[in-house]
């Protein structure tokens, strides 16, 4: 008997849940006054991986050792992972010889003043989230509006001088995960829709081969991340299938290529037809897709928080797992054999 576990109910370009895609518009009277709060910024965090940011490599390397690996990121900085093991993984985005940002999901992991698998009410009642964040560079003045979603999903408070976008678990109402950064990094990432005067934060185009570096590093994040989430609860590990991800890829690449967003593709079928033809043998498969999103921890994220992904993603019966990705398109297979 074969199964196949796919979301198509939730299978449209308009999901936010699957299309991270977030507006960008030009506004020269950005600086008009309005009324925010007048609540303090949350104050500056005094240990754990916000202090890092700005940190330079010889620091880093004292204070942690060598990463595990280094993977290469679409903004201009590498990602130093550090995945000893699922409770104490984190990474740090290195540019120029310093920290940028910095993400935390281990649990035990120091993200002060937060803590992963704390209560969404305990966050909201120590630090304030506004729906708009306002920020001032040489070159310009930006205005980052958050949508009802991404105030209950991943809103973003200031401490000190950075940031610190939280990723909620809606579903058991907690904190799943931490990413730290500065405001250039921010800036270039653009998660929220954005209104500015001025000049956008540039970010170098990639070339094919420095894309399929990203790519590499965004399906390896993805792998470990799932794995983490799994033991989170206590669901067990996943390991890596080459066969699958190469089907995975070719469905991301597909995706993009022939400019469209769905599980089933005009020329390659369903999954089980594009599982066949890559020669994989199972039992039962499943498949979460994704697009737009800025990288591997953002789609994790949004999957966890989608229900027909977060089921796929935390099935017992799954095995094996194959990820693909192409720039920003973004699909992971599960497989029993």
């Amino acid at each position: 008997m074969v199964g196949i576990f796919l979301n198509i109910d939730e299978d449209d370009n308009s999901h936010s849940i699957l299309n991270g895609n977030k507006g960008i518009n030009s506004n020269k009277d950005i600086n008009e006054s309005t009324t925010l709060s007048k609540k303090e910024t949350t104050r500056e965090a005094e240990s754990g991986l916000a202090v890092t940011i700005g940190e330079k490599e010889a620091e880093i390397k004292k204070k942690f050792g060598q990463p595990n690996r280094v993977d290469v990121s679409a903004y201009g900085y590498d990602w130093w992972i550090y995945n000893q093991n699922a409770d104490s993984y984190f990474q740090l985005a290195m540019e120029n010889g310093r920290v940028v940002s910095a993400y935390g999901i281990g649990d035990e992991v120091n993200i002060s003043p937060f803590k992963v698998g704390q209560p969404i009410d305990e966050i909201y009642s120590s630090v304030y989230v506004e729906p708009s964040v306002d920020i001032e560079t040489d070159g310009g003045s930006y205005r980052f509006e958050l949508s009802e979603e991404d105030m209950n999903m991943r809103p973003i408070v200031k401490i000190g001088d950075i940031y610190a976008q939280l990723y909620l678990d809606k579903m058991t109402g907690t904190l799943s995960s931490v990413r730290f950064l500065n405001k250039e990094t921010l800036l270039k990432q653009r998660p929220y829709e954005l209104t500015y005067s001025g000049e956008l934060m540039k970010v170098d185009e990639l070339s094919e081969a420095e894309w399929s570096q990203v790519e590499e590093g965004n399906e390896r994040q993805i792998f470990d991340i799932s794995n983490i989430m799994r033991k989170r609860f206590n669901v067990p590990a996943l390991q890596w299938d080459e066969q699958t991800a190469e089907v995975a890829y070719l469905h991301s690449y597909d995706m993009s290529d022939s400019d469209y967003f769905s599980h089933v593709s005009k020329t390659q079928g369903d999954l089980e037809d594009r599982l066949e033809k890559g020669k994989v043998t199972y039992h039962s498969a499943g498949e979460n897709i994704a697009a737009e999103y800025v990288d591997a921890i953002a789609v994790m994220e949004g999957w966890l928080n989608s229900k027909g992904h977060r089921d796929t993603l935390l099935n017992k019966e799954f095995t094996h797992l194959g990820v693909g990705v192409y720039e920003k398109y973004y699909t992971q297979n599960f497989i029993k054999p």
